[in-house]
Formats: structure tokens, sequence, C-alpha cells
């Protein structure tokens, strides 16, 4: 029997709910795999720590195999009832542990995480270690791991974000935003929390994204749809809406902080709809920090940022921008 089948079986004998046969059948699984003891409610919690312990290694090492491994404890002679409920105690943690450990993993070892605040008068573009691009409001607050080293790639934003996501089928991208989790493989959508009318808005303009309020499904949405969550009577609306019109406020200022040549060019290219790219691709990797206002040119920003990073630009007659020179190491 697979580790699911035992565990429904053992629930519905001790529930009274399983047949003369499925009884045989529960006896010889005891006799072939022996009876656990029951020590669990017995120890205190530092021993309980140290049975845990050898519990996550055991999960760890079997992690991959088809069978979950059971942990048995020194046998004792016991009625079939209390043998049943110590198997039973002893499967339930177990499985537990199994299919949660990368979640108890990542409690146990917590990644450690850069905090990016933004001032209520300006907005900040960061692009994180995966390619994954992200535009913060004034107000705002992410907090994201120096890397990605897990199965999922988790971030937490308090405020509102615009995101442009890099696809990775193997590492879906989670955002943390209060309980509401909004989770895509490779997408571009804005979250807006508003603290003071106690909603949460996903609205998406390319890709699909799923959002969840904890372990409850709210939605899968589409360009141009929004999920408006409120946290209070805890409901949920959605809706078709403008997208652009929803993440105008990305289009406004535009703010570079220690970014790299390359990363301000490829916020340009968003703010901008415009294709420009880099001769010698070492340019790219010179640092930048500087502010666009509102209503400045195209022109006028690419003259500033190339004369800081002793380079040029030339349009081309189909009105992309390529960059070349020397570059901030020579």
């Amino acid at each position: 029997m697979s580790r699911h089948q035992i565990a429904a079986l053992l629930d519905r004998y001790l529930k009274g709910e399983t047949t003369n046969e499925e009884n045989e059948l529960v006896k010889r699984w005891l006799e072939d795999n022996g009876n656990a003891n029951p020590r669990w409610h017995d120890l205190d919690r530092s021993a309980k720590d140290q049975w845990l312990s050898s519990v996550f290694s055991e999960i760890k090492n079997t992690i991959h195999e088809t069978e979950a491994k059971v942990v048995l404890l020194p046998q004792r002679k016991r009625g079939l009832w209390r043998s049943i409920a110590a198997v039973a105690a002893v499967l339930l943690i177990s499985f537990t542990l199994y299919l949660e450990w990368p979640s108890l993993q990542s409690r146990l070892h917590p990644v450690e995480l850069t905090t990016l605040q933004v001032p209520i008068n300006q907005k900040r573009g960061i692009t994180l270690t995966d390619g994954s691009r992200v535009w913060l409001n004034a107000g705002s607050e992410l907090k994201y791991p120096k890397t990605f080293n897990g199965k999922t790639r988790e971030v937490y934003l308090s405020g509102e974000a615009y995101f442009d996501v890099h696809h990775d089928a193997s590492k879906p991208f989670i955002i943390h935003t209060g309980t509401v989790l909004t989770t895509v493989l490779g997408t571009a959508f804005n979250i807006k929390e508003d603290k003071n009318n106690h909603t949460i808005q996903v609205t998406v303009t390319r890709g699909k994204v799923s959002v969840a309020n904890g372990n409850k499904l709210l939605g899968v949405i589409i360009p141009n749809q929004q999920i408006s969550f409120n946290t209070l009577k805890a409901e949920v609306v959605q809706a078709i809406v403008n997208a652009n019109a929803v993440v105008a406020w990305q289009q406004s200022d535009l703010h570079f902080e220690d970014v790299s040549f390359g990363d301000a060019i490829a916020q340009l290219q968003q703010h901008f709809n415009v294709k420009i790219s880099f001769r010698n691709a070492k340019l790219k990797d010179c640092r930048f920090t500087g502010t666009s206002l509102n209503g400045e040119e195209l022109d006028k920003i690419l003259k500033v940022m190339c004369a800081f990073n002793n380079t040029i630009y030339q349009i081309k007659p189909d009105g992309s921008i390529v960059i070349d020179g020397p570059g901030c190491n020579n």
C-alpha cells in the first residue's frame, strides 16, 4: 500500500468505518511493520526537538523516494487500538513533515532578506538577481533575498509595486502582501495595498496571475483584469479594467539609485516603449544614480546618462537606439 492508502485506511479504522476484510488487512499490516511506541506526549521540549530533528533527517534522505519512511520506536505489547493510534500518530507526523519539508526548511533556516524602503516623495526601480524588475511606488517597501536558492522565488510587499517577472517555469515567483499571495511564472502586473481601505488590488498587464488569500484561491486573472480583495470583510471582486490606467503611476518620475546602466536603460525601454541596445555589452555594468522628472524627453535623459557613463547614443531610422563608447572603465 502507498503512504496515502495506509493513512486513509488507518483513519477509517479508528472511526470504525472499515469492513471485516479491511480490519484483517490492518492487522496484517501491523504485524509486518511492528507497533510504534507513542512516546511523543511524554517527551519534554528538548527531547521533542531532538526527535523532530531525527525525523527531518529521515525525511530529507528519502525526499525523492516513492514511499515515505515510518519512524518506529522500540516495541511494547499493547492493545491493538493503542497500537493503531500510535502508528497513525507517527504516520501523521511523518507525512506532514514529508509533504511540508520545503516550508519547514525555510522556517528552520530563514532566508536573510534585504529591505528596500521608498520615501513618500520618491519612486524606486530595482532588478532582482533572477532578472525580474520591480518598480516601487512612493511610501512602499519590498523585502527580498539576495539570491533565490529555493524551489520558489518569494518577496514581501507593503504598498504598491509593478512587477515584470522573469519567466522560470521551475521556480514560481510569489509576492506576499499581508495574507494575500500572488503567484506567477513570468508576467507583468501591479499590486496595490491600501491599508486605509483594507484592500489589496492585483492588476495584470501581461501573462496570467494566480491570487490567493492564504490557502484559499481568490481567482486567476489575465491582462486587463483585476482582483480586489477586502481584507477586513474577506470579500473579493474580479473586474475588467484598463490596466494601463492602473499602472500610470509607474510612467511618471523615474529614479535610479546605484543601478547598472543596463538596468536603467531597461527601465527607459519600459517607460518610453522604445528599443535600446548596447553595441558593447560591457557598458551595461556601469553604475548610475539619478532622477528623471515626469515629462522629460528621452533625448534629454539619454544625454545625461551617456555623459555620466562616458558613452554616446545613436537613433536608427527605425526609431531604435544604440549606445556605444568607451564606457566607465576607460
